[in-house]
């Protein structure tokens, strides 16, 4: 097994905390994308988020209302940023926002860290810790040879693929997202969910739990802030 498995079967990071809040996210997410064309069959990467926020049963008013955001003058223009630090006892941490508000959301960042012992670090300090990679969730079809399928998306960018009965999971490199993306609809295979993930380049941080337990609280802020997209960071299951 490949280090995306073992990552994505040992990192348990806590997800968006309530619905409200997971639509707000997405709405952003919707909001941005749709800037580069409101019509998703021309704009693949629209596409891809309106299928992520059916998989969350977001309504279909919300969607509609967060593209129509990207067309309207007077809304305010989101920025995707990306803040890189660490935590308690070293641990690496990407956060990836949204705000339409930069200077606060910097802020906040910066005193999450700080209220936890660590650092808010400067562009690229822990960037070269983690691999950037595509991520798609997709139905399992009957009757699919999950090798032979892996074997023919090698071509269009696809590093690992995970089946069971019901979901396979395929990971690629950050720029084969589009490539994987149209080989996967113009084959009928029916996209969960797709993401793009930090994969930890080397070995893990691990804790005792005590310790890991004070990163949690820390993602736990993170996580709460409507600004804050994704957390990624470099720490193992936490130890005895």
């Amino acid at each position: 097994m490949g280090r995306a498995f073992e990552y994505r079967k040992a990192t348990k990071l806590k997800r968006w905390g309530n619905m409200a809040r997971v639509f707000t996210k997405l709405g952003k997410q919707l909001t941005i994308a749709a800037k580069s064309g409101a019509d998703p069959a021309t704009n693949p990467a629209l596409r891809a988020i309106i299928q992520n926020a059916k998989a969350e049963n977001m309504p279909k008013d919300n969607i509609e209302r967060a593209i129509r955001r990207a067309v309207e003058k007077d809304q305010s223009d989101y920025k995707e940023m990306v803040y890189e630090g660490y935590g308690p006892y070293g641990v690496a941490f990407i956060i990836e926002t949204a705000t339409d508000n930069p200077t606060r959301t910097v802020a906040n960042v910066r005193s999450y860290f700080n209220k936890a012992g660590g650092s808010l670090g400067t562009s690229g300090s822990v960037e070269f810790m983690f691999e950037h990679k595509c991520v798609f969730r997709i139905a399992t079809k009957d009757g699919t040879d999950p090798e032979a399928l892996e074997f023919e998306l090698i071509d269009y960018g696809a590093e690992e693929l995970f089946a069971d009965d019901d979901e396979t999971v395929i990971y690629g490199g950050f720029e084969s997202f589009g490539s994987i993306q149209k080989y996967l609809e113009e084959h009928g295979y029916e996209i969960i969910k797709s993401s793009f993930d930090r994969i930890p380049a080397g070995e893990t941080k691990s804790l005792a739990r005590e310790q890991s337990a004070e990163i949690n609280k820390l993602l736990e802020r993170f996580h709460d802030d409507d600004d804050v997209q994704n957390v990624f960071h470099n720490m193992s299951e936490p130890t005895e």
